[in-house]
């Protein structure tokens, strides 16, 4: 059985300056919503009418909540199912392992403003939309060694991007690896979410990380990764790593 962690790493490092973190949940979603205004009224509308969609797909497609490999297209599904399905056929697995990162992406791109500074946070799947600063993301990798040790650093003109984090060992997914944390950027929230998952899931000792690495490098779509297994890590792609930064 997995460990889980509460949510307790969103009070573990302040929002960017001039920023606020808001909670929005709808049963299984909890969001952190980091803007500079308080736009968590309009998250929470947004949320519900995504998780609407999905809910309302799934209960007509019963293989769509529980296939671990890929669907067929539907051409009449809402578009939130459908970038999750054609994340799911671009990495190979099944369409939910895309649902946190689709999510983030949907409300964050839903609620901005032109100008706005916001990011979605999504159990650990971020979305971030950049005009006037940087973000620096703490990577958490459970127990292991490395965890809280270093940071992504964001800077706005590489943004909008997804940061997505799989884990074998934090957190209720399932996962067929040994990864301690798995984190992918992409353009697209489902496929950095679908894309860590592949990755975790082909990562089960530390001599693995060479391997996955070189996999995700032929994922089109995927911009950067951090592997981290025990006390050992791998990055590749368009990635800018910093310290943990204050505490």
């Amino acid at each position: 059985m997995q460990n889980y962690h509460e949510r307790d790493y969103r009070f573990r490092v302040p929002p960017p300056q001039g920023m606020i973190c808001r909670t929005v949940k709808i049963r299984e979603s909890d969001l952190a919503v980091i803007s500079e205004r308080d736009l968590s009224r309009k998250a929470l509308a947004v949320l519900a009418e995504y998780r609407r969609q999905i809910e309302a797909y799934a209960s007509s497609r019963k293989d769509f909540l529980t296939a671990f490999a890929p669907l067929k297209d539907d051409p009449w599904a809402p578009a939130i199912v459908r970038d999750m399905m054609k994340a799911s056929r671009t990495v190979g697995v099944g369409p939910m392992a895309a649902v946190a990162g689709a999510i983030a992406e949907y409300v964050c791109r839903d609620i901005a403003n032109e100008n706005d500074d916001i990011i979605i946070e999504n159990g650990g799947d971020i979305f971030l939309l950049l005009h006037s600063r940087s973000a620096r993301i703490k990577l958490f990798a459970g127990d292991s060694a490395l965890s809280n040790k270093m940071s992504l650093i964001i800077e706005p003109e590489k943004t909008p991007v997804a940061v997505c984090t799989s884990s074998a060992t934090v957190g209720p997914s399932i996962s067929f690896g040994r990864a301690d944390a798995a984190c992918v950027l992409s353009n697209s929230g489902a496929l950095a979410d679908a894309a860590a998952t592949l990755l975790c899931n082909t990562t089960k000792k530390k001599g693995d990380i060479k391997s996955s690495l070189e996999l995700a490098g032929t994922i089109e779509g995927v911009r950067g990764v951090v592997l981290m297994v025990e006390d050992t890590f791998g990055a590749w792609g368009d990635i800018e790593l910093g310290d943990a930064g204050p505490v």
